[in-house]
């Protein structure tokens, strides 16, 4: 079985795109083999974890 190991609060970081108007708040922590996702709004939720490379073209993607 993989467990993974719980992410540091110091390694989350508030999307650039966030607003401090609230709604569309997300949050990211990135790991070598991992990136996080979360809303920071309600950070007790699970978060997404996703592979480096789907996350990567998840940001071109919403570049366009």
């Amino acid at each position: 079985m993989n467990v993974e190991q719980p992410v540091p609060e110091s390694a989350w970081f508030k999307s650039s795109y966030s607003s401090g108007a609230g709604g569309e708040c997300v949050e990211v922590a990135t790991r070598p083999d991992r990136v996080h996702v979360r809303d920071s709004k309600d950070t007790t939720r699970v978060a997404l974890a996703v592979q480096p490379t789907a996350w990567t073209a998840f940001v071109e993607f919403a570049a366009l």
